[in-house]
């Protein structure tokens, strides 16, 4: 296939029997080679893993590739398994079991993942021989795997308590979901860029003038970065602590082609420059929020409600959590090796830029190490150009027949009914986009963030082009993922095609309140870079001015 018949709609046939459907909210463009072969079973190990611990009526997802995009479909619990899957979501919310998973988070993963990935990360890979680079290389491999089903193994924590929550008070209150989903605010500091790192860094500037100074000055941003980094002081300590916690970690999507934050050292710098100015977020009027929402439920339910609510704000912040400190980070880690990788095989004149090992396999990348083989350069070069030319609308959403209805919960148990609704809702929420038809001058979405904005479009196709972005600007994406918090100072508002009032923008959008619409499917289609946008996530209105 030459780069001139990239553009063309691509011939696709399911993956397997049953229907499968795309996941463009977490995967809008191609996948690399490396991706597609490393990403299923892990998948399938950590969505199956969820689902038996939550005593769900599914056995997980599985997910295929198909022309470079996900389509993944539900896989049934197997019908011998069902009395005992009952008897567990019997369990679920009498024992309030997302705690446990909790508790397991804070306590054992999440601290366990962190010091895997520092060292990891602490390995130079320009400095290793051949044979030590091959070894490194799969050791990343294996540990971004792990991550993935670590991810996936918490997703039932994440969501089934927000989901349960938002079954209830909406049937008490009648409220919409995004009236509810804003009482969700402040309750995932990391949604916001927020960590120990971030607030020592901020206590360390507040009381260092040459810092603050620096930090302001004029200059390239990867040497005023260093600079910073190599300060005396409580200051350069904190600089060095917060990049080493966000640096290696992709600042959008999940795949080893999405560059790190240290790669995009513009975007970082001015998005520090507005944390550390104590600007980057807006006031919340959470307390009146909720006291609004509470008085529309019966009184006889208030006390219900007040669980209800508590609990799904304890369980919010694993949602974006657990990808920024598992896959997400592992993944930034195997780029990382990766392109150490392809600059050693190009200085060798074997590929024609270090670029092209992300398109390369596993086995291919320690082949290319090695000299022992592997594809050739016109192929990675071919398969670099293949994923910059498509993305997901260039692929049906759903393949083979039409998904089975739903199961009537009413004939259900009901502790098996109140955790499949909740389950529907919240995944509902994550993926379902906007079904209202788009006008003009006038795309409906979904209301994810209150306010109002108007200011200039800035559209991008993927993190690559992060760097264009100009403090004020309306970001028009496909989507985005749970690690671009970190970049949300930096916008006035943010409209996206694809997902839910649970996807990542949406999320972080309430978290920094920032006014937001998602879900509008053709936001990228019909919004050129610069139009000036009336953005309005009170009513989900994106408004084309001029």
């Amino acid at each position: 296939m030459t780069v001139h018949d990239l553009s063309i709609k691509l011939p696709i046939e399911p993956p397997g029997p049953g229907p499968w459907k795309q996941d463009g909210v977490h995967f809008p463009r191609p996948l690399t080679r490396y991706f597609q072969e490393m990403h299923p079973g892990p998948f399938r190990a950590g969505t199956q893993a969820f689902a038996r611990y939550y005593g769900m009526l599914i056995d997980g997802l599985q997910i295929a590739y198909v022309q470079g995009f996900g389509y993944s479909q539900v896989v049934p619990a197997p019908e011998s398994e069902l009395p005992e899957r009952f008897q567990r979501a019997e369990q679920v919310y009498a024992q309030k079991l997302w705690r446990e998973q909790l508790r397991e988070w804070d306590n054992q993963c999440k601290p366990a993942a962190i010091a895997l990935h520092r060292e990891l990360q602490l390995v130079d890979a320009d400095a290793l021989s051949d044979a030590e680079l091959v070894a490194y290389l799969r050791r990343c491999r294996d540990h971004h795997a792990a991550m993935i089903t670590q991810h996936m193994r918490f997703t039932g924590g994440a969501v089934l308590p927000v989901g349960d929550f938002l079954a209830h008070a909406g049937a008490w209150t009648q409220l919409p979901p995004s009236e509810l989903l804003a009482l969700m605010r402040g309750s995932a500091e990391v949604s916001s860029g927020g960590s120990d790192e971030m607030v020592r860094l901020k206590g360390a500037f507040a009381t260092d003038a040459a810092a603050r100074t620096l930090l302001v000055s004029d200059g390239d941003p990867a040497q005023l970065l260093e600079r910073l980094r190599t300060l005396g002081g409580d200051a350069g300590a904190a600089v060095r602590g917060y990049l080493d916690l966000v640096g290696h970690r992709l600042i959008d999507g999940f795949d080893i082609a999405e560059p790190t934050a240290l790669e995009l050292p513009d975007a970082l710098l001015r998005s520090l420059r507005i944390a550390l100015s104590g600007e980057a977020v807006v006031a919340s009027d959470l307390d009146v929020r909720v006291a609004e929402v509470r008085a529309r439920v019966p009184v006889a339910h208030q006390a219900q409600f007040d669980e209800l609510l508590g609990e799904a704000r304890l369980m919010y912040r694993l949602r974006d959590e657990r990808g920024v400190y598992s896959d997400i980070w592992a993944s930034g880690l195997m780029r990382r090796a990766a392109l150490a990788a392809g600059r050693r095989v190009s200085a060798r004149g074997r590929i024609a830029t270090p670029l092209h090992m992300l398109d390369a396999g596993i086995d291919e990348m320690c082949a290319l190490v090695a000299a022992s083989g592997g594809p050739t350069a016109e192929e990675l070069a071919q398969r670099a150009a293949y994923r910059a030319a498509h993305t997901a609308k260039d692929v049906p959403p759903l393949l083979g027949p039409p998904p089975p209805l739903p199961p009537d919960l009413a004939a259900l148990p009901p502790p098996v009914a109140r955790l499949m609704r909740a389950t529907f809702i919240a995944l509902g929420h994550l993926f379902g986009s906007s079904e209202a038809t788009n006008e003009d001058k006038m795309l409906y979405g979904l209301a994810a963030s209150k306010g109002v904005y108007e200011g200039p479009a800035r559209r991008v196709s993927g993190p690559s082009e992060f760097g264009r972005i100009q403090q004020g600007d309306v970001l028009v994406t496909e989507s985005t993922t749970e690690a671009f918090n970190i970049l949300l100072p930096l916008l006035g508002g943010i409209v996206t095609d694809n997902g839910g009032l649970l996807s990542h923008a949406a999320i972080v959008a309430r978290e920094y309140g920032i006014p937001g619409v998602v879900g509008t499917r053709e936001a990228t289609e019909r919004i050129s870079d610069g139009m000036r946008l009336r953005v309005d996530g009170d009513a989900g209105e994106v408004t084309v001015l001029g």
